[in-house]
């Protein structure tokens, strides 16, 4: 019996130390993305020869996170590397699917970037910064939340832009005398 206590024990330690060191490290790994990020936003940069001015900073969606983890498990799974799925899905489908919606806003807009091989945030960020496509995507004003997943050195980082309605346009909206008339906006490098 007091083996088997002690067993018990041992288990759930192991259990609380796993999952305070997984807490911890994604945690990190959110922040010294934000961080990265977020830092030459506020600076503003060139994207090739064309400047970008500071923008916004960027705030964690864990609904892009995940959108972006289904797609880096997918790739290393199915042994691609594509913004395109091997279903036929896009960006812009798996982000929706995910669960992050544009019905009932003002504008929406999403944006990917892919990477393959990389062994560090650093490096990643560093070859997404030097990147014309993907450092757009990075400086885009419009994106204002990002989720970003690795998998076995499959990087996704997935861009969200949403805004709302002021109180006016959806007064206006639920009286009908403002129609709505959406197409979700996308872009991938």
């Amino acid at each position: 019996m007091r083996k088997l206590m002690i067993n018990a024990i041992f288990t759930l330690t192991i259990l609380i130390t796993f999952n305070t060191i997984y807490g911890q490290s994604n945690r990190q790994f959110r922040n010294e993305f934000l961080y990265r990020i977020n830092l030459t936003r506020q600076k503003g940069c060139n994207c090739g020869i064309r400047y970008y001015p500071p923008a916004p900073p960027l705030t964690w969606n864990n609904t892009l996170e995940d959108a972006a983890d289904g797609h880096a498990k997918d790739m290393v799974r199915k042994n691609y590397f594509d913004h395109t799925s091997k279903n036929g899905r896009s960006m812009g489908d798996r982000i929706i699917a995910a669960g992050y919606n544009y019905k009932g806003f003002k504008s929406f807009a999403v944006g990917e970037n892919i990477a393959a091989g990389q062994e560090s945030i650093a490096e990643v960020m560093d070859g997404w910064f030097k990147s014309e496509g993907h450092c757009k995507n990075l400086m885009n004003p419009a994106f204002k939340e990002v989720g970003v997943a690795m998998h076995k050195n499959y990087w996704v980082q997935d861009f969200g832009g949403r805004e709302s309605f002021s109180p006016e346009q959806q007064k206006l909206i639920k009286s009908g005398r403002y129609k709505l008339v959406q197409k979700p906006v996308s872009s991938q490098d």
